[in-house]
Order: C-alpha cells, then sequence, then structure tokens
C-alpha cells in the first residue's frame, strides 16, 4: 500500500497542477468561445472517444493484464505483447475508418438540425481517435511497467498545457476557429508522441512480432477475455458519453456546453480516484497471479475511505461556493442552469470514490466477465433513462439517469465481491466521514452564508478544509493521513 500511496500522491500533486490549468482552460472558454463552440469541443471529445474505443478491439487491458506473465517468463526482446498490441489495435482502427464514411449520413441527419457545427468537423474526430488509440496503448504500456506517474502528467497536465496554448492562439488572433478545431484533434497524438519518446529515451519500447512461447500458452486465454472486455469496454464508454450525445441532438450545443462545464466542476471530485485506479491496476494484477487475498482486501477497503474523505473534500468546497464562484468569474447568467448538475454529478462521484477500486479488483481478477454483464446492466438502464429523462426534463434529467444508473452499477460490483470473496470497503469511519463532511460543510455555510466576494470564497474553503482536515486525525478516520504526515516532517527535516 506504500508504493500506491506514494505514487499516488505524487500523480495526484502533478494532476492538480494540470487541473488548474484546465481551469484557466475552462475560464477562458467560457469567456471568449460561445456556449456552441464550447459544447463542441464537449460532442466532438465524447464521438472520438467511441471511435477509439472500437478501434482498439479491446487490446488494451489485455496489455496491462497479462503482462506480468510476459515480464516473468521471457527476455525484454521477446516479449511480442506490445507488438502485438499495436497490430490488432492498427487493424481495428482502419475498420473505424471505413465505418466513420459510411455513418457520415446518420450523423448528418442527427446532428444538422440542431448541432450543425458537428457536422462540419465530423472527420477531424477520427484524427482525435487516432491520437487518443496510440495514446491509450502506451498509456496501458506504462501501467504495465508501474510507470503511472508518467502517463498521468501526461494525460491530466500536458494535454491541459497543449489545449491552453491553442486557446491562447486563437483569443490573441493568431488562429482560426477552424485551425483551433485541427489542433484539438490533434492533441492526444502530441502527447503519445512525447510518452513515446519518455519511453524510447529509458530504452523500455521492444517491439517484437515474433509469437513467443507466453502468447502460444495464453493466446485462446487472452482472446477470450479480449473479446469480452471489448464488448464491456464498449458499453462503459456509451454509457459514459450518451449523455452529452443525447443533449446535443435533443438540445443542441448550447446546452451540451452547460453540461460540461457542470460535469467538468463534478470531474474534479474525480481527479485523486483516476490516479488511484491506474497505479492499483498493476498491484491488483500482481496480487492475483500470486492470490494475495489479504493484498487485496487491504486496498479495497483503503481505497474506499481514502477516496471517500478526499471526494468529500472537493465536494464540500465545490458545492459551497458555486453560486459565488460562477459570481465573480462573471458566468452565473450564461451557466447558472447548470448549478442543479453540479450538485447530482457531485454526489455520484462521492458514490463512485466511496465503493473503492472495485471496478479494477473484478477486472484483474480471473472473474473480470462479471464487470461486462454488470456493464451491460447499466448500459441498459443508461440510454432509455437517458433519453426519457433528457427529453422531459431538459438537461438536468442527464444527472437523474446517471445517478439511477451508476448507484445501481456499483451496488452490483459491491455485493458481487462482497458475496464472492467476502470483501466489502466499508466500516464505522465510513459514517463517520459522510459524518464529519456535513458538520464541516454546515459549520462553513452558517458562518458566512450572507458572504459574497473572494474572500468570502476563500474564507469558507478555509473553515470547511480546516475541519474536515482536523476531523481525519482527531478521529483517525484513515491509517494513510498519519503515514503521509510523518513521511512529509520527515523529508522537510532533511
Amino acid at each position: 500500500m506504500a508504493g500506491i500511496r506514494k505514487q499516488a500522491i505524487i500523480s495526484s500533486t502533478l494532476v492538480y497542477i494540470g487541473t488548474l490549468i484546465g481551469a484557466i482552460n475552462t475560464y477562458i472558454f467560457v469567456l471568449y468561445f460561445t456556449t456552441d463552440q464550447y459544447g463542441l469541443t464537449r460532442l466532438f471529445t465524447d464521438v472520438g472517444l467511441n471511435f477509439y474505443i472500437f478501434g482498439s478491439l479491446g487490446v488494451i487491458p489485455v496489455l496491462y493484464k497479462f503482462y506480468p506473465y510476459y515480464q516473468d517468463n521471457l527476455e525484454d526482446k521477446k516479449n511480442d505483447l506490445l507488438g502485438r498490441s499495436v497490430v490488432i489495435a492498427s487493424i481495428g482502427f482502419v475498420l473505424v475508418v471505413i465505418a466513420s464514411y459510411f455513418l457520415e449520413p446518420l450523423f448528418v441527419r442527427k446532428f444538422q438540425a440542431k448541432s450543425a457545427l458537428f457536422v462540419d468537423y465530423y472527420y477531424w474526430v477520427v484524427f482525435f481517435a487516432f491520437g487518443l488509440l496510440l495514446f491509450s496503448i502506451l498509456e496501458g504500456y506504462a501501467w504495465a511497467l508501474q510507470k503511472t506517474v508518467v502517463s498521468n502528467f501526461m494525460r491530466e497536465t500536458g494535454l491541459r498545457l497543449f489545449t491552453l496554448l491553442f486557446i491562447l492562439l486563437y483569443c490573441a488572433g493568431f488562429i482560426s476557429f477552424h485551425t483551433f478545431m485541427v489542433l484539438f484533434s490533434l492533441l492526444y497524438f502530441i502527447i503519445a508522441l512525447a510518452l513515446l519518446f519518455y519511453f524510447m529515451r529509458k530504452k523500455l519500447i521492444h517491439l517484437t512480432l515474433k509469437t513467443s512461447r507466453v502468447t502460444e500458452k495464453y493466446k485462446k486465454k487472452m482472446f477470450s477475455m479480449q473479446a469480452l472486455i471489448f464488448g464491456g469496454i464498449v458499453i462503459t464508454t456509451l454509457g459514459q458519453t450518451v449523455d452529452g450525445i443525447i443533449i446535443a441532438s435533443l438540445k443542441g450545443l448550447e446546452g451540451v456546453g452547460i453540461y460540461t462545464l457542470a460535469l467538468y466542476m463534478s470531474n474534479l471530485i474525480q481527479i485523486p480516484q483516476r490516479s488511484m485506479q491506474s497505479i492499483a491496476t498493476g498491484v491488483l494484477t500482481r496480487s492475483w497471479k500470486n492470490k494475495n487475498f489479504g493484498e487485496i482486501s487491504r486496498i479495497y477497503q483503503r481505497s474506499s475511505i481514502n477516496m471517500l474523505i478526499i471526494s468529500l473534500f472537493i465536494f464540500g468546497n465545490i458545492w459551497l461556493n458555486i453560486e459565488s464562484g460562477l459570481t465573480v468569474l462573471n458566468v452565473f447568467e450564461k451557466f447558472s442552469s447548470g448549478i442543479p448538475l453540479v450538485f447530482i454529478f457531485g454526489i455520484i462521484r462521492v458514490i463512485d470514490a466511496g465503493t473503492g477500486v472495485n471496478a479494477q479488483i473484478i477486472f484483474t481478477s480471473t472473474f473480470w466477465r462479471f464487470e461486462f454483464f454488470s456493464g451491460v446492466v447499466m448500459l441498459a438502464l443508461r440510454i432509455p433513462l437517458s433519453y426519457f429523462f433528457v427529453k422531459n426534463y431538459d438537461i438536468i434529467g442527464s444527472a437523474y439517469s446517471d445517478l439511477i444508473s451508476l448507484t445501481v452499477y456499483n451496488l452490483i460490483r459491491y455485493e458481487f465481491l462482497r458475496r464472492k470473496f467476502g470483501m466489502q470497503p466499508f466500516s464505522s469511519k465510513t459514517f463517520y466521514s459522510i459524518l464529519l463532511a456535513v458538520a464541516a460543510y454546515f459549520t462553513a455555510f452558517l458562518l458566512l452564508q450572507q458572504q459574497t466576494g473572494w474572500l468570502a470564497i476563500i474564507a469558507r474553503a478555509a473553515i470547511f478544509s480546516g475541519i474536515m482536515a482536523g476531523g481525519v486525525f482527531i478521529f483517525k478516520l484513515t491509517p494513510d493521513a498519519m503515514q503521509v504526515y510523518n513521511s512529509v516532517k520527515n523529508r522537510l527535516k532533511l
């Protein structure tokens, strides 16, 4: 757990630097871009994610799932897993390019009326998806090598730095919006090249297409896993992107822009969770291989309480200051309709964080097929619920559908691990953490509810954060807090 904690702290620190840059990007977007243009970047990303997932053919999870078996039984120069993954993904992407040509009339028909701007950039989505596919293969390889700090930095920070550069070039008048979107479509390709350069410099890239004895031994299991995981990932990605696509089709890009800002603010809660998940994946894979169930259970419980506390901390600060924040940034009128979405999305993120790395535990086990079937249930709920709620309740309907479907999704995974392995992440400290966050919130809110401006925002955040941090140490809600404190103290002494 110490190794995971150390990498998680480093990754989260780097990621939050990227988040600060992302916040600057978002602020410039909402001030200097039209709501339609801002919404276009979200829809562009959602459709690109689906193109990328279909192109991957499910090979990336296989890469980091089976890498320990290759690493333990082959010399690096004979390890054909990465080369095999690149070939399969290349075939998949060629099929996506062909499919995108035949799907163009459908996209034109669905989006021309409400989101015509997207139709103009439809084929650039293919370039976006290619860059994302290339980066994701290298990222999966980084996870397998447990070099997650570098890949997390590229995805969370490097990507936003380049985005900021392109935004500033547009705002300064050096490039047109068309050129901006072209550069936007190449973002992942740029950071993929940067990650590839890092691997080459460290001499970590070994590409061979000669079939190894490990591939011969595990190829049936790998193919079986790949086929089922491919279906599961497609389902998960559709579930994550269907809201934006439905909103664009039914309500237009302006609705997508409001939805995107609300989602961005709530996604700040997920940053430590994403770092923890990526870091834990490699450790869990090896723990399952070694049948170290005690370590798996400990990671499950510690990830749950740690991510719950952090998610409550971030969500409390956001919700305390959401209205004041939009007001001082002069975007309240433009985006105030998205405030209720932030609250519901925040609750969803807390629930998801509080259930720990349940998806990664199931996925890296021999019962990874269950992740596919639970995903089917989630998507079967989410798509019809999203369409019904958005059509009848406008964009807030997307939040209602997410709350129902993702809560059920996490409940299914929780119950599976409890029944199958006797593992469950909760304890009395889970309840105390929630109680602490509620008490801290109302204390800060009641003391400064009439105050506005930057000083009020800072004061509310300071009161809430102080109570939360103090409570974590006083009530010893997680052992990692004191261990991190002691580690920092020892370093400062040096």
